[in-house]
């Protein structure tokens, strides 16, 4: 849990939800505490008290999860949720699949930022419904956020939901949003030691995307040794390698993803392939 960066300050923010036909209205009224704690804690009773507050605060987000989980899987829905640092190019990969897969495939989006619509309307323009959320000072999506965006979202059974999370390798490591699949997105511009400086990311994604990998001749970076960075820390998480600029890879990427829909549909209840 991120004891420095602030949003453990219980705060009453309002979330700007912008469709795709364009109009935006704002849910006030929504309180999120999250547990990160920022204060340094000198003694035993501050430091279990502030082991209760995150226990209580992850609980919280858990049964929201919970129900985020039930309510896809009764619509046979693949939810993904796609974690990164900033300007890894999450957008543009979510971009370039819905270009790809929106004829075949029923796709909606919810984006995550701070501030700014910018990436809902990149996602709209690539053909998808999307809603926006702004965190304001907040680092990561929670459970209650993203279930309540869904609901205006069009999910159809089979379909695929793409929820991209704040830029931030650490705060949206600890919350589960109800996702069949956390999909962490490292970039070829980044150090290849990031899986191991921030291990409980790496760890808690079942898929990485290596994206960017046109740029490999013009950058000083070791494939080899980021991916065994991954395994070390997760020895079971799965690799893409791909350029959403070129679109080296991608056809593997969309596969996993088509075969991800058909089996949620398949079965209502599958954690995807």
């Amino acid at each position: 849990m991120c004891l420095t960066c602030g949003c453990g300050m219980p705060d009453t923010h309002t979330h700007e939800h912008v469709h795709e036909h364009g109009h935006s209205h704002e849910h006030g009224g929504h309180t999120h505490e999250h547990g990160h704690a920022f204060e340094h804690m000198h003694d035993d009773g501050q430091a279990s008290r502030r082991l209760s507050l995150e226990q209580d605060i992850l609980g919280e987000n858990n049964r929201y999860a919970a129900a985020n989980r039930a309510y896809w899987r009764a619509l046979g829905v693949f939810a993904l949720n796609l974690v990164s640092s900033p300007g890894s190019g999450k957008t543009s990969v979510l971009a370039r699949t819905i270009e790809a897969l929106c004829p075949e495939l029923s796709m909606a989006v919810i984006e995550g930022d701070q501030q700014t619509a910018n990436d809902a309307e990149r996602i709209r323009a690539a053909g998808a419904p999307a809603v926006q959320i702004n965190t304001g000072k907040g680092c990561h999506l929670d459970a209650h956020m993203v279930g309540h965006a869904a609901h205006d979202l069009p999910l159809a059974d089979g379909g695929l939901l793409l929820i991209e999370n704040v830029g931030n390798l650490v705060c949206p490591a600890a919350f589960d949003l109800g996702e069949a699949h956390k999909v962490v997105v490292l970039s070829v511009t980044e150090g290849e030691d990031k899986p191991v400086k921030y291990p409980d990311m790496f760890a808690a994604a079942d898929v990485l995307l290596l994206n960017k990998i046109d740029l490999l001749p013009y950058v000083d970076f070791d494939v080899a040794r980021a991916l065994a960075y991954a395994r070390q820390v997760n020895p079971g998480i799965r690799v893409f390698e791909l350029s959403a600029r070129s679109g080296e890879g991608l056809a593997a990427w969309f596969d996993w993803l088509r075969a991800g829909c058909a089996a949620a549909l398949g079965d209502r209840g599958c954690h995807g392939p």
